[in-house]
């Protein structure tokens, strides 16, 4: 196997990471191998016993420079000043043939000095609820980390339920910088590590950004972008801790994150999240709480710290708008409208209303939107048909309505009770449903496979889930 590694961040201080080798596994076995994203890195595969011995944890490849990244980080509100990659190796990183830098990472490759009495390990569950649910972000044009390769380890971990089958997840992203790695320097007081880091920041995703000011101001856009989208499609990430909020604008850390069956503003999925913190609404709230903790460590690096305040306020306090500005963007798109105007937002939030009131399926009812057909998403058809006569008369000035709806309402989500039923098969030996979803979320706008748009039954309900640390 020969994958071109052209490292960064292994050439940054000694402080910014602990150099470390992943821990062998008995039995590593390739469970699932992303050929597309493959050929974009200009990895070289070789054959399958290789490729499993590398993505396993058992063979450092050539050119390599492995090791845990530092970061600290607000979870759940509370300040941790020292967390870091506590399951996650980072490889290296690699110029794709779109000219693009990325991260290689195993996770669940064995323990790190930042493992907090973990064992460093994944089970296979979550490594495959991550490749389904991160590649369906992927095609549905969401900003993301990506699934490269899973593997079976052929050991068992043990978590709460008992023995489990381990699995390690081979994950790509633009960088794993976050919120969270700039507050362990601005805690410390390590001005100019905080400034090294800003320096790299900037360099390796916003190059146009002239200091810290414009690259909070960057940060903020893509993170407003990146929430909006995630409404859109009715995802819930479930553990937005500054930890696992990415400088680059990508989702990343697929925990207990959810896709909405039936709508719900304050739906909560994580089992973690007992006072909804990160509910399905607070989300935009959330981001821009984010990113006021960005611009706190940002601003430690500052000369004239009281004129860096002024400006981040007035940086971080623009951010609600953007928010605003993009999910009437995206929803006004859901129901057929390219170019929203003053009103549309009431007409967007009447139908949600409605959507909540009847417990009407988020994904069914906007696709079925497309189709002409959404009354039978609605117990009360009444109500729809009021708001549908006002919509239809919006759209009469809304040229492409049909066109704008069909590429903002995909047909198939990675909905939980699938996901569920995929990892129950998998840990039987069975990879067919694995297979099946993936096939169909690679054109997740095209109801290639009805039953997979199917809302769960009473008895298939996943009330809750779990990031499976």
């Amino acid at each position: 196997m020969h994958i071109p590694f052209d490292n960064s961040y292994a050439a940054l201080p000694d402080a910014f990471y602990t150099r470390i080798e992943p821990t062998s596994v008995s039995q590593p076995k390739l469970l699932a191998f992303n050929d597309d994203l493959s050929k974009l890195l200009g990895i070289e595969t070789g054959d399958l016993t290789e490729a499993a011995a590398v993505f396993g944890g058992n063979k450092v490849p050539q050119g390599a420079a492995p090791l845990a990244q530092l970061y600290a980080g607000h979870q759940f509100g509370n300040f941790n000043p020292q967390l870091g990659d506590g399951r996650a190796i980072l490889l290296g990183e690699v110029i794709g043939t779109d000219g693009i830098r990325r991260d290689i990472q195993l996770k669940g490759s064995g323990p790190t000095p930042y493992s907090r009495m973990g064992d460093g390990r994944a089970w296979l569950g979550p490594v495959l609820r991550e490749y389904v649910v991160s590649e369906a972000m992927h095609t549905l044009g969401i900003p993301t980390t990506r699934a490269l390769a899973a593997v079976s380890t052929g050991e068992d971990i043990w978590r709460e339920q008992g023995a489990l089958p381990g699995a390690i997840l081979t994950r790509v992203a633009k960088s794993h910088l976050r919120v969270g790695t700039f507050q362990v320097f601005a805690h410390r007081g390590e001005v100019d590590h905080l400034k090294t880091l800003t320096d790299y920041a900037i360099q390796r995703h916003y190059p146009d950004a002239s200091g810290p000011m414009d690259l909070l101001r960057a940060v903020c856009a893509a993170q407003a972008d990146l929430v909006t989208r995630w409404m859109s499609v009715g995802f819930i990430h479930g553990v937005m801790n500054t930890d696992n909020c990415a400088i680059s604008g990508e989702t990343i850390d697929y925990g207990p994150c959810a896709f909405m069956d039936a709508f719900a503003q304050n739906r909560v999925f994580s089992s973690i999240d007992a006072q909804g913190r990160y509910a399905f609404g607070e989300q935009p709230g959330i981001a821009v709480w984010n990113m006021a903790q960005l611009a706190t460590s940002l601003i430690q690096q500052m000369d004239d710290k009281e004129a860096a305040v002024e400006e981040a306020t007035e940086i971080v306090h623009a951010m609600p708008h953007l928010l605003e500005q993009g999910w009437l963007k995206r929803f006004a798109a859901k129901i057929g409208i390219d170019a929203p105007k003053d009103g549309d937002t009431g007409l967007i939030e009447e139908v949600l209303g409605l959507m909540q009131t009847d417990g009407a399926d988020f994904a069914n009812t906007f696709y079925a939107l497309c189709k002409g057909d959404a009354k039978d998403q609605f117990a009360n058809r009444e109500a729809y048909e009021v708001w549908e006569e006002k919509w239809k008369v919006r759209l009469n000035s809304a040229p492409n309505a049909q066109a704008v709806m069909q590429s903002a309402n995909p047909a198939i989500i990675p909905r939980n009770h699938r996901i569920e039923q995929m990892i129950d098969a998998a840990v039987a030996g069975d990879m067919a449903p694995f297979e099946r979803l993936m096939k169909a979320l690679a054109t997740p706008y095209d109801l290639t496979d009805p039953n997979l748009a199917r809302p769960p039954s009473q008895q298939e309900i996943v009330p809750a889930t779990f990031c499976g640390t």
